[in-house]
C-alpha cells in the first residue's frame, strides 16, 4: 500500500493542554508506519457541548501513512490512552486530557460502525478548518467542497493563535 495523506484533528482542555498536544505530537511521530509531516499553529477555542469546562487548545496535524485507516485510529486511541484518556460516550462533550479525531484519511469516504471519514461536521467547526487550511491551503475534501469554502462560511471569532 503506497503512503496515504490524513489529517488529525487534536485537543485537549485538562491538565497542561499545549504539553499534552506536544507530547501526542510525539508520540504520532513515533508511531510506526506513520511520519509526520506538519502541524498547524496551536488555538484556543471555547468547548462544545457544555461551557462549565476550561478553553481548548487544538491543532491539526498532516501524516503520511501506509496504515488502514482503522489501524490509524487505533493508534490514536493509543496515544489518548497513553495521555490518561478514558472514552465514556456519557462524556462526549466533556473535558478531556486529549481527544485525536481522524479528520481526513487521503480522500476515502468511510462510514461503518467504527469510524465516518471524513469526520462528521468538518466544516462546522472552525477549531477545525482554520488549522486545517493552513496545513491544505487548496485541499478539496472528498465531497467536492473546498476547505476555504468551509472556511468562508465560519467567522472563526472564536480562536485565538497561540504560536
Amino acid at each position: 500500500m503506497s503512503a496515504v495523506r490524513c489529517y488529525i484533528g487534536l485537543g485537549s482542555n485538562l491538565g497542561d493542554p499545549l504539553a499534552n498536544l506536544h507530547s501526542a505530537i510525539t508520540h504520532l511521530a513515533a508511531s510506526p508506519g506513520i511520519t509526520l509531516r506538519g502541524v498547524s499553529r496551536f488555538y484556543t477555542s471555547k468547548p462544545m457541548g457544555p461551557q462549565d469546562q476550561p478553553d481548548y487548545v487544538n491543532a491539526v496535524a498532516a501524516l503520511d501513512t501506509a496504515l488502514d485507516a482503522h489501524a490509524v485510529l487505533q493508534v490514536l486511541f493509543s496515544v489518548e490512552r497513553a495521555h490518561g484518556r478514558v472514552r465514556d460516550a456519557a462524556l462526549r462533550w466533556g473535558a478531556r486530557t486529549l481527544d485525536l479525531d481522524l479528520l481526513l484519511y487521503g480522500n476515502a469516504t468511510i462510514a461503518d460502525v467504527d469510524l465516518c471519514v471524513p469526520h462528521p461536521g468538518i466544516c462546522e467547526r472552525s477549531f477545525v478548518v482554520l488549522p486545517l487550511l493552513e496545513l491544505m491551503p487548496g485541499g478539496v475534501l472528498p465531497n467536492g467542497k473546498a476547505v476555504r469554502d468551509c472556511r468562508e462560511a465560519l467567522a472563526c471569532d472564536d480562536l485565538y493563535p497561540l504560536r
